[in-house]
């Protein structure tokens, strides 16, 4: 009989072959013992067993995670992430296993950018670092661990000592990676224009009222010149899932094997639009194995065959970061 945790154990071994049968054995086990979704699926009138495709499976409305403890069996849980929350109410993602999301998430940035040992991880994530139940500092902290440097660390105000720091990092064969919030880096930006050289910055999104609503492409550009590098990242991911995909040379988001951004049609939230075509963004996370692997974002994007594109949020929908730009 399988459990929950072979769902967890089994996700490094999927790919594009096998992920369709791994996706539908999880849903099958998680409308039997989620809660939360069994009922949302009993409401609309849905018996799970008539599942045949994974275009047919429900995706939970990410609201859900505001409001309830989404979780796969009453298994006890190690951690609580919790988001900013910037309208007073918070989603919450409870964690069975904190390990399991320090390797998914290690795996993910290795597999894009390389190996974290040896190289530089900075984290300039003020108001989240604040805040002390981040899953994105969670994060960026493990690597910074895994890093090995004495030289990563994050700051929260300094940001004259950090410039310093990168400036003294210029020219170096050491990899930097530097985890910014969209209104601390454009603060940076402002403030103390660089020459970073080779340093990976890597955009999280987020501008926490803080400013206007800047397109991806207008705030990539503002980054570029400030710091006189040809290229900007951008990390997509949130509370609500373990896995996150990573955007480079290209305008697309590529996500891990165990992950799939399906786009829904949005004037009928029970269909699909064709590549290339504008809907909401549902996200399979098959690491999300203790909660709820098939999520119903309030993301508008766009499908691509080699990856997605994130064009900003609906309507009414919170403002948050990691990563939501309108673009």
């Amino acid at each position: 009989m399988t459990s929950l945790n072979s769902f967890q154990t089994n996700v490094f071994q999927i790919n594009k072959q096998n992920f369709d049968d791994h996706a539908l054995r999880l849903f099958l086990y998680q409308s039997a013992n989620n809660h939360i979704y069994r009922e949302y699926i009993r409401y609309l009138g849905i018996n799970p067993f008539n599942i045949q495709h994974l275009d047919q499976v429900p995706f939970l409305p990410i609201q859900f995670f505001k409001h309830h403890q989404v979780t796969t069996e009453a298994a006890a849980h190690a951690h609580v992430f919790e988001s900013s929350g910037t309208t007073g109410v918070t989603s919450k993602h409870y964690i069975h296993d904190l390990s399991f999301y320090t390797r998914v998430s290690a795996s993910i940035f290795t597999d894009f950018f390389g190996q974290l040992q040896g190289s530089v991880v900075i984290g300039l994530l003020p108001s989240y670092l604040e805040r002390g139940n981040s899953s994105l500092v969670y994060m960026v902290n493990h690597f910074i661990a895994m890093s090995k440097h004495r030289l990563s660390g994050f700051y929260l105000h300094h940001q004259d000592e950090l410039a310093k720091k990168l400036e003294s990092l210029r020219g170096s064969d050491v990899p930097v990676y530097l985890f910014g919030v969209t209104f601390a880096l454009l603060d940076m930006a402002k403030n103390h224009p660089i020459d970073i050289g080779n340093v990976h910055i890597i955009e999280t999104g987020g501008m926490k009222g803080r400013g206007e609503e800047l397109t991806r492409e207008a705030l990539h550009g503002i980054l570029k010149s400030a710091f006189n590098t040809p290229r900007v990242y951008s990390e997509y991911g949130m509370t609500e899932l373990l896995s996150q995909a990573y955007l480079g040379n290209e305008d697309l988001f590529k996500s891990p094997e165990w992950m799939k951004v399906k786009i829904r049609d949005m004037y009928d939230p029970f269909s699909y639009v064709k590549e290339g075509k504008t809907g909401g963004i549902n996200v399979i996370d098959l690491a999300n194995a203790h909660s709820c692997a098939f999520i119903e974002t309030e993301d508008i994007g766009v499908a691509e065959q080699d990856g997605f594109k994130v064009l900003g949020r609906m309507d009414n929908s919170d403002l948050r970061g990691c990563n939501l730009l309108i673009s």
